[in-house]
């Protein structure tokens, strides 16, 4: 039996202009996503997806060699069909096949099993993990895999692969990734909070091609803001960062910053992560943070040192 991991993700600065080309900051989580193929004789691909808890929540078979969808069942109160992530998932094993001719070629079949270690619905990288996974798998390029079956900046992929933060940026639509060492003297007075709703990143991405303009220079800001979040001791230089970072994009996707939407009395900063509206928040505070966060009604809140890797 074969196993393969990746890393969850968070994007900390340079959310919508990575696509462009902005220097961003993001951290792989200690939470994300392994992959287990047994070989079996039947040339089927019989797969499983199971969540964090060990409930299995997808299922489908293939057969094999032509990675054909014979059944598919899911399992989830959320909407979608089992025919639609079916086909998805069709769609990224093909993919694989054609960066590597031989993937799935042989005259047996597999049992695949994936298994979460976190909750499908904290948006840390259910699908970039998967991704990177199926490319470990059939010895294809992830960032590759994931610009034939679906979009985006590759910054997800470049965590599923690296075990510290990273500076990552988009030349000439290369990714160049780039490890940091993230350790400032305030990381224990940083919070993640989930905002109990998934935030669906295409959508968010479509928003944000629709409205950009002209941003050369916001471009340039962000990466600046990149770099002095990453270097800076002082936690005052980081939250207005976070200030002026919030207020940039604001202003391009014309939406109201999270702070002033839903926690305007509160004293510390907060950064929204990666698709704004969603997913998780980043806030800068104290031993109160947490209490203020659970009377608020959100009761997910992880310390630097439980979520980061």
């Amino acid at each position: 039996m074969n196993r393969y991991y990746s890393n969850g993700k968070l994007l900390l600065t340079g959310e919508y202009l990575v696509l462009d080309g902005a220097n961003s900051l993001a951290f792989p989580t200690k939470f994300g996503q392994d992959l287990t193929v047994e070989e079996i004789q039947e040339p089927k691909l019989i797969w499983g997806s199971f969540d964090n808890e060990g409930n299995c929540w997808f299922e489908a078979i293939f057969d094999l060699p032509k990675i054909r969808l014979v059944n598919a069942t899911f399992n989830s109160p959320e909407e979608g069909s089992a025919e639609f992530i079916a086909e998805t998932l069709q769609n990224i094993l093909q993919a694989a096949r054609n960066l590597n001719l031989d993937f799935l070629q042989s005259k047996g079949g597999c049992i695949v099993k994936t298994n979460l270690t976190f909750p499908r619905d904290w948006g840390l990288g259910s699908s970039s993990t998967l991704i990177n996974n199926i490319a470990q798998w059939s010895k294809t390029d992830a960032f590759q895999l994931l610009w034939n079956a679906f979009s985006g900046s590759g910054y997800d992929i470049a965590c599923a692969q690296n075990n510290t933060p990273i500076f990552y940026q988009l030349e000439s639509q290369k990714p160049k990734v780039q490890p940091v060492d993230f350790d400032p003297q305030f990381k224990d007075q940083l919070f993640f909070v989930h905002l109990n709703q998934k935030q669906n990143s295409r959508e968010g991405i479509k928003r944000y091609k629709e409205k950009r303009e002209k941003i050369t220079n916001e471009l340039s800001l962000i990466s600046k803001i990149t770099h002095e979040m990453a270097t800076t001791n002082d936690l005052s230089v980081f939250e207005n960062c976070i200030q002026v970072h919030e207020n940039i994009i604001s202003s391009i996707i014309q939406l109201p910053r999270v702070k002033e939407e839903f926690f305007e009395d509160y004293k510390g900063e907060i950064k929204s992560l990666g698709a704004w509206g969603g997913d998780f928040i980043l806030a800068t505070g104290g031993k109160s943070t947490p209490e203020y966060f659970k009377q608020k009604g959100y009761t997910t809140i992880l310390s630097y040192s439980e979520m980061v890797l």
